[in-house]
């Protein structure tokens, strides 16, 4: 997917969205006054000659009819709506970490797929690997989230070093293990990001040595971050 910001195709989506909500919302209000029209019939005085045709029961049935349409407007309404905000949000991503924006979709879904605040998912991968999809450490950790082989392979037996560069895999094993880490220590977000740099023995070790762990990693992520970590 290619860097759509400020062409005439992202305009037209964002543009065309918004139509759509607007549509949406004209065709609920136009309903909702057909409803409280349908509401204010009155059931004609005995001997009197029928001015409509339509029974007592049709009018409920047109009533629940348009109580349905209603529904079914909303729930488009809120469809569109939450497709502009997310794309809102990741334009907003795009131009603060200097991404490009299919980048920048792929990080906030994965993020949000795995329960992960794109607060945090973002400068995690900034710090792993400056956005560098095929980024390796002296170590041998690849990709986005700077994996290790064999801790991908606890997620996904069947991965091969190359499949380590794969955007989506890595970003996806990535942030579930960090889910995994941020349960692991009940809610430490600082804990487990340093369980993520310096590997899950290393915290235990200075924990049991009652040592400092940081070694600055976490405070680099979390300046200025005071969410939760995940998104539940």
């Amino acid at each position: 997917m290619k860097d759509l910001r400020g062409t005439y195709v992202h305009a037209g989506d964002v543009e065309r969205g918004r139509r759509r909500v607007r549509g949406t919302i004209m065709a609920v209000a136009l309903v909702g006054t057909t409803v409280l029209a349908a509401k204010s019939w009155t059931p004609i005085e005995a001997g009197a000659v029928p001015v409509s045709a339509s029974s007592p029961a049709k009018t409920v049935a047109e009533v629940e009819a348009l109580r349905q349409e209603i529904e079914a407007a909303r729930g488009e309404l809120r469809v569109a709506t939450a497709h502009i905000e997310r794309w809102n949000r990741i334009f907003e991503y795009a131009r603060e970490y200097r991404i490009p924006s299919d980048l920048a979709g792929s990080i906030y879904d994965a993020a949000v797929n795995e329960k992960i605040d794109p607060e945090l998912a973002f400068p995690l991968v900034r710090l792993e690997s400056q956005f560098n999809e095929r980024a390796t450490s002296p170590v041998g950790a690849a990709g986005l989230t700077q994996l290790m082989l064999g801790t991908a392979r606890e997620y996904d037996k069947g991965i091969t070093r190359e499949g380590l560069y794969d955007r989506e895999t890595n970003l996806r094993i990535g942030f579930r293990y960090l889910r995994k880490l941020i349960k692991w220590q009940r809610g430490d977000v600082e804990m487990a990001l340093l369980a993520y740099n310096r590997g899950p023995a290393a915290v235990i070790t200075a924990k049991e040595l009652d040592l400092d762990a940081s070694n600055g990693y976490d405070s680099r992520i979390l300046k200025g971050y005071r969410g939760r970590g995940t998104l539940d």
